[in-house]
This record gives structure tokens, C-alpha cells and sequence, in this order.
């Protein structure tokens, strides 16, 4: 990419920003649009099912900062891209603008699945994937003290659930599997099924939704068990489907999410490279099947990963293997994926809280029950494991070094934090002023944000 090019992300979410972001740090000084379908900035979307629905933070305390100084980027939010035109280097937007580009960045994620019978109309039967999902849940919580009801047993569905429980509201989690987060093992299933019963959680497990009956006072949910639930609020949380409709007709591979080279160029177009959960790449880590990661820390991990390589350009690039690692907290336990356990035939006990994924006698994932520091030290053991195929390397003049964190966090934080925060979280580490806080391998951001908002804001003052 030249100086005086212009590059375009469609897609303004965390693997958005992190890739405009990385542009900027390897000095591409040409112009950067950012197309985004939502009207706010960038956020932090795992606050979504936790601080942001129980009321515990303001949408202003999701928002993501960058490193460094102003990006110098062109916003276009609240705006939907119609399709593409890989031949000509186009983005149609909506009114028949056109946006031409010379390199293009592809990361508009996925949208949550609607329930086929649900009453969409119904503003009492939500999803929850945005700002605005959250915030529509909060007014239809407090229209009502009627039990809350979400159907689907994944990661978002569990995480509603603890979070009703801490506000104290009757919530009943339904799902068509033989236990919650059952792609997670058997012993991640019996713990969080237990401990949802200790907070007084319902759950209705093997169930799905028969009839569905809207009344002026409430939502009536007739189930397969034969249960009668009624609701206030009613949560779909039953997964998503990539965001693709602006690119069928783009001669784009979108399947599932746009098929991708190793390097996270897409397959069948020039100077275009996808990034978060819209990509479908193969993982050289594992092998060379084509896979979408729906994950946090993959969405920052790619973001930047696809900067890199769209500078370096194709016949430069260097394949995207990361180590996929996700987190959830639900109640005050905290539970850790590395790897990739759903493709394991097999487990086994590795320590105490932690299981392993084996494939053909190889590790390829693990889980861990509120266990992070052994988590650490699994994590690592793996990633040594599972070693990255030799590859041709970058030329230097093309890819600048950068510091090694490429997690998520974008907030410093001086001695007298750091101290609160090792206290509150009982951890006996220590850090240093200046140093950047992993939370992806040590604590769960959002979990402080409430709590430390004014020495988070203090500290950010101090960032690159």
C-alpha cells in the first residue's frame, strides 16, 4: 500500500479498530474509512450480557480506546454496506454511493440467529449481541418483575442467566442439550449446571420451545418438557450466522464467513483480507481445514494480523496461527478455553479443574474451571505443543516490530492501581508503572470496569 491509497474496513467492531490501529503503527499514512452498520464507536462487547444489562455501567464505559495518538480515521457508523465489487474495488453503500478502495479489510462479524417461530415483534423477546439489545433488555427488565426466560445454553445464554441471579431475578435457562456448554466437556457441564443450582437458577435442559403465547401482561412459553414458563423478558441466545449479505454476488467464498488463504487474504480477490468472526481460515497450528474462531481475543488477534499482512502484501504474508483462547466469568467463577476443544475425540483430566482435548494422541485444546493460574501454565504447554509449521519469514523493511502484546486491554495503570487491583482480585502478583495489563490470560476486564472506572480513565491518560 502507498502512501496516498486509501483503505477501507467494513466492519467497525474490535477487529476493526485493531486493524486501522495497526495500519497507523506500521506508518501507512494514506486514508483509513471505517464503515460500521451500528451509529456508536467501537465497544467492548462482552460487557453486553454482564455490566451493561444488569445496569452495573453506561454505554460510554464500553467504549474502546485505541494506543497512541489519534488514528486519523474516517467514520462512517451507523451505515450498511449493500455489496461489494471485487472487479472494480468498490463498496456500495446505501443512496448508491460508491466507495472505491485500493486495499480493503473485511470484519463486519456475525448477527445473533432469531428463534423460527419466535414473535420478533414482541419487544419483550430480545436478542443480545449489541449496545442496543442491552439496553432494550434493561427497559423491558424494569417494565415488569416477572421471571426472565433465555433459550439457548451457549456462553451469551449462561452469562444472561448469572447476571439475572445477581440482580435477583427468577431467571430459566432453556436448551436443546443435555447440559450447559456441553461442547466444553462433561466436567465444564456438571460444574456450571451445579452451580447454577446454588444461585437459584432454573434450568430446563432437553427442552425447546412449542407454542409461544404474547399476552398484554406477559410471554407464555409452552415447551417440549410440557413446562409453562412465563416471562417479562425472553432472550434468544441461540448463536449466529456471519454477516455476509453485502457480499453474495462479490464472487467471495461466504459459506460460512468469507473462505480465506492461511494468511487471511480472501480466496478469489485482490488486496482484500478479513478479519474476527467473519473469517474462515485454516489455522496451520492445527491443520488445513478452513475454520471461523468466534472469539474476543481472535477478533484483536486478526484485526492486527490482517493489517500486517495487507501492508506486506501477498506474496510477503505470513499465515495467521494464533493460539485461540477464550474466557467467560459466570457467578464469581471463572472459566478458560485454549485451543481448539471442539475438536478433540477424546478428554482427559490434565490437573485439578483443567481438561484436555486429544485428537490422533495430540493436545489440541484445554478447559479450565477457576483455575487461572494453572491455566497459564497449560496454555503455554500447549502452544509449545502444538508448534507453527516453519514458513518463508517477512522481509524487515515490511514489517516493523511492534511490543508483544497483542491482547485486547488498552488501559495503563500506575503502582497505586495496580496494587488495588492485585488486592481485589487476591492474585499476589505484583506490576510495574507503565506495564499494560494482559486480562485475557490473568482477570476479566469488564469484571472492574464499575468498580475502577475513575483510575482506569486516570491511568488511560499515560497510554502510548
Amino acid at each position: 500500500m502507498a502512501d496516498g491509497d486509501r483503505i477501507v474496513i467494513v466492519g467497525a467492531g474490535v477487529a476493526g479498530l485493531r486493524a486501522a490501529e495497526r495500519l497507523r503503527e506500521l506508518g501507512f499514512d494514506g486514508e483509513i474509512v471505517v464503515v460500521g452498520d451500528e451509529a456508536r464507536r467501537p465497544y467492548h462487547r462482552p460487557m453486553v450480557s454482564k455490566q451493561l444489562v444488569m445496569g452495573a455501567a453506561r454505554p460510554t464505559d464500553t467504549t474502546l480506546r485505541t494506543y497512541g495518538e489519534d488514528l486519523d480515521l474516517h467514520w462512517r457508523l451507523g451505515t450498511r454496506a449493500t455489496h461489494l465489487d471485487t472487479v472494480e474495488r468498490v463498496v456500495h453503500l446505501p443512496g448508491g454511493e460508491a466507495l472505491w478502495y485500493d486495499g480493503l479489510v473485511l470484519a463486519t462479524g456475525v448477527v445473533p440467529r432469531h428463534l423460527p417461530g419466535s414473535p420478533r415483534h414482541d419487544p419483550r423477546v430480545r436478542v443480545l449481541r449489541t449496545v442496543d439489545d442491552a439496553l432494550s433488555v434493561r427497559r423491558c427488565l424494569q417494565a415488569s418483575t416477572k421471571p426472565a426466560v433465555v433459550i439457548g445454553a451457549g456462553l451469551i445464554g449462561n452469562e444472561f442467566a448469572a447476571s439475572m441471579r445477581h440482580l435477583g431475578r427468577d431467571v430459566t435457562l432453556v436448551g436443546h442439550a443435555q447440559a450447559p456448554l456441553h461442547r466444553f466437556g462433561t466436567r465444564i457441564s456438571d460444574s456450571v449446571v451445579q452451580l447454577h443450582k446454588e444461585h437459584r437458577a432454573k434450568l430446563a435442559m432437553k427442552s425447546e420451545v412449542r407454542h409461544w403465547i404474547s399476552t398484554k401482561e406477559a410471554v407464555g412459553l409452552h415447551l417440549t418438557n410440557n413446562k409453562l414458563l412465563v416471562a417479562s423478558c425472553v432472550v434468544l441466545a441461540i448463536g449466529s450466522v456471519p454477516a455476509v449479505d453485502y457480499l453474495r454476488g462479490s464472487g467471495l467464498d461466504v459459506e460460512d464467513g468469507v473462505l480465506c488463504e492461511p494468511t487471511l487474504f480472501a480466496e478469489h480477490a485482490n488486496d482484500v483480507v478479513v478479519a474476527g468472526d467473519l473469517a474462515r481460515w485454516p489455522n496451520l497450528r492445527f491443520d488445513e481445514v478452513p475454520r471461523r474462531v468466534e472469539h474476543w481475543i481472535n477478533a484483536v488477534e486478526s484485526g492486527r494480523a490482517a493489517a500486517e499482512n495487507l501492508i506486506a502484501g501477498r506474496s510477503a504474508a505470513t499465515p495467521f496461527t494464533p493460539l485461540p483462547r477464550a474466557w467467560s466469568t459466570l457467578y464469581d467463577v471463572r472459566l478458560q478455553t485454549a485451543g481448539l476443544p471442539a475438536l478433540g475425540e477424546d478428554t482427559v483430566s490434565l490437573d485439578k479443574g483443567i481438561t484436555g482435548f486429544i485428537r490422533g494422541g495430540q493436545l489440541v485444546g484445554i478447559t479450565g474451571w477457576d483455575r487461572p493460574r494453572a491455566m497459564l501454565d497449560w496454555t503455554a504447554e500447549l502452544e509449545r505443543r502444538l508448534a507453527v509449521p516453519e514458513h518463508s519469514p517477512v522481509p524487515a523493511e515490511a514489517w516493523p516490530e511492534t511490543d508483544d502484546d497483542r491482547y485486547y486491554d488498552d488501559r495503563f495503570f500506575d503502582e497505586r492501581f495496580a496494587q488495588r487491583l492485585a488486592e481485589r482480585f487476591d492474585t499476589g502478583e505484583r506490576f510495574e508503572s507503565g506495564e499494560r495489563l494482559d486480562t485475557a490470560e490473568r482477570f476479566d476486564t469488564q469484571e472492574f470496569y464499575a468498580e475502577f472506572a475513575d483510575e482506569l480513565d486516570a491511568a488511560a491518560e499515560s497510554r502510548w
